[in-house]
């Protein structure tokens, strides 16, 4: 009894050792393991595979009817991944009646892509975990492996975020296609296309070279550039703290998935182009089949969502050429200055004028002024605001812009800008605008040297 005790706890031993075990992702890749981080059976049907239809097809005439054909059921298959695994499934974003999900299901799975239960999860963990290490195809992981790394190098289940599947589990199409996925692929991806260049114009190699094998390749890479292109291509109109972006290029060869800023803000919308002339046929064919009642409910964000997004990414990207600029020294930043130490600045040599109680240095402006030397040189050591809005000339708001570079200080109590000083110091009600980095917004026509109507100049009591 001794003996069988030591052996159970040598088992249970064993079996925890054996557990604790490290995922081969959890080691650095060498020349001495590196073999053991392939997916080799990956490699076999996403690389080998088409290298040898390739082959093959050197010896294998190309007929017409087998390239329509293999165009064909390529775009029939593409929509099944587009509109089936990934708009319908993974999103919800429309529903279907039963004879198009099993034409969906049919298709979709001669893209060889996996099951829809095993794609839509990865997908939707993909979305709940974009640029992270739960993402299983991040692109901050690299270009090739968002597109094809990730499916030939073993990953680490572990590692893959979790994601809520009941509704799929309870789909009666995705538990039927997820169960007999084998037979259903082998099918529909070899057998069916091959059948029917045979049947149809008795080229049997032909339908199972171009329209099998090669066909299974181009919509593979298709689908697999919305996890690689569609993340390092195009701008980024709706958002920018993550990678996805929109361009038409990628939109042409992913049968309008390219969109896929709009696509990652606005998930659940059966649309990834929103503007009518932007490619999406995977949009139009689920509008098509709305009107042949074989979709119901497409879902649609509302465009007042959909343009504040835009416009407040708008208004991110001017923030950050904002910043950039050069607006001058912050008024809460100058010093105060007495209007007598502004007037005896002056007549000691400093070109110092006034305007809307801001002290500017001209000196360096002067020989340029467009109005001459003359008139800019009668303002100095003066309160010049109501010569520069209007009473010699309503100077432009390029001309305040510019004025604002050279403000080196403000005069005490002088047109407000010191009492403004002093309410920001106290917190109290103030009313200006910051832009997303913190820094005052100064629109055109609202500069503090704006002053609405000419006023009398200030002098010393």
């Amino acid at each position: 009894m001794g003996a069988s005790s030591a052996s159970a706890s040598h088992s249970k031993s064993s079996r925890k050792v054996v557990s604790e075990k490290p995922h081969i992702t959890e080691l650095p890749i060498t020349w001495t393991n590196w073999w053991k981080h392939v997916d080799w059976l990956n490699v076999y049907f996403i690389i080998m595979i088409p290298i040898m239809g390739c082959y093959w097809a050197w010896f294998t005439p190309l007929q017409t009817k087998t390239a329509i054909w293999s165009v064909i059921y390529y775009f029939n298959t593409g929509i099944g991944i587009t509109a089936g695994y990934h708009r319908l499934w993974a999103h919800t974003s429309y529903s279907a009646t039963l004879p198009l999900k099993i034409y969906l299901a049919a298709v979709g799975a001669g893209a060889v892509e996996g099951s829809i239960r095993w794609w839509a999860r990865g997908h939707r963990a993909h979305h709940r975990y974009t640029d992270t290490d739960k993402d299983p195809y991040s692109v901050r992981k690299g270009l090739l492996y968002s597109h094809i790394g990730w499916m030939v190098m073993k990953q680490n289940p572990k590692r893959i975020g979790r994601t809520d599947i009941t509704d799929l589990n309870e789909d009666p199409v995705v538990l039927w296609q997820h169960k007999h996925y084998i037979p259903v692929v082998t099918f529909m991806s070899l057998i069916f296309p091959m059948l029917v260049a045979g049947l149809g114009w008795g080229d049997w190699k032909g339908g199972f070279i171009y329209a099998g094998i090669l066909r299974i390749f181009f919509v593979q890479q298709a689908t697999f550039c919305v996890n690689s292109l569609a993340h390092w291509l195009g701008d980024q109109p709706f958002d920018d703290r993550n990678s996805p972006r929109d361009h038409v290029l990628t939109a042409l060869v992913t049968l309008g998935e390219g969109y896929h800023n709009f696509h990652h803000e606005f998930p659940s919308d059966y649309r990834n182009a929103i503007e009518w002339f932007q490619y999406d046929p995977t949009k139009w064919s689920i509008w098509v089949w709305k009107q042949l009642g074989l979709a119901y409910d497409l879902k649609q964000f509302k465009s007042n969502e959909i343009e504040k997004g835009r416009l407040q990414q708008m208004q991110k990207k001017l923030d950050r050429v904002r910043a950039k600029l050069d607006w001058g020294i912050p008024l809460e930043q100058l010093p105060v200055i007495e209007f007598e130490d502004f007037q005896e600045q002056a007549r000691n040599g400093k070109a110092l004028i006034a305007v809307a109680g801001v002290i500017h240095d001209v000196s360096d402006f002067i020989k340029d002024h467009p109005g001459g030397r003359a008139i800019i040189n009668s303002g100095i050591g003066k309160d010049a605001t109501a010569m520069f809005n209007g009473g010699v000339y309503n100077h432009s708001n390029a001309a305040h812009n510019l004025l604002s570079t050279m403000r080196v200080g403000v005069i005490r109590g002088g047109c407000e800008v010191e009492i403004w000083k002093q309410a920001q110091r106290e917190n109290k009600d103030i009313s200006f605008v910051n832009d997303s980095t913190g820094t005052r917004i100064i629109r055109a026509g609202a500069q503090v040297t704006r002053i609405s109507e000419p006023i009398i100049a200030a002098q010393p009591a």
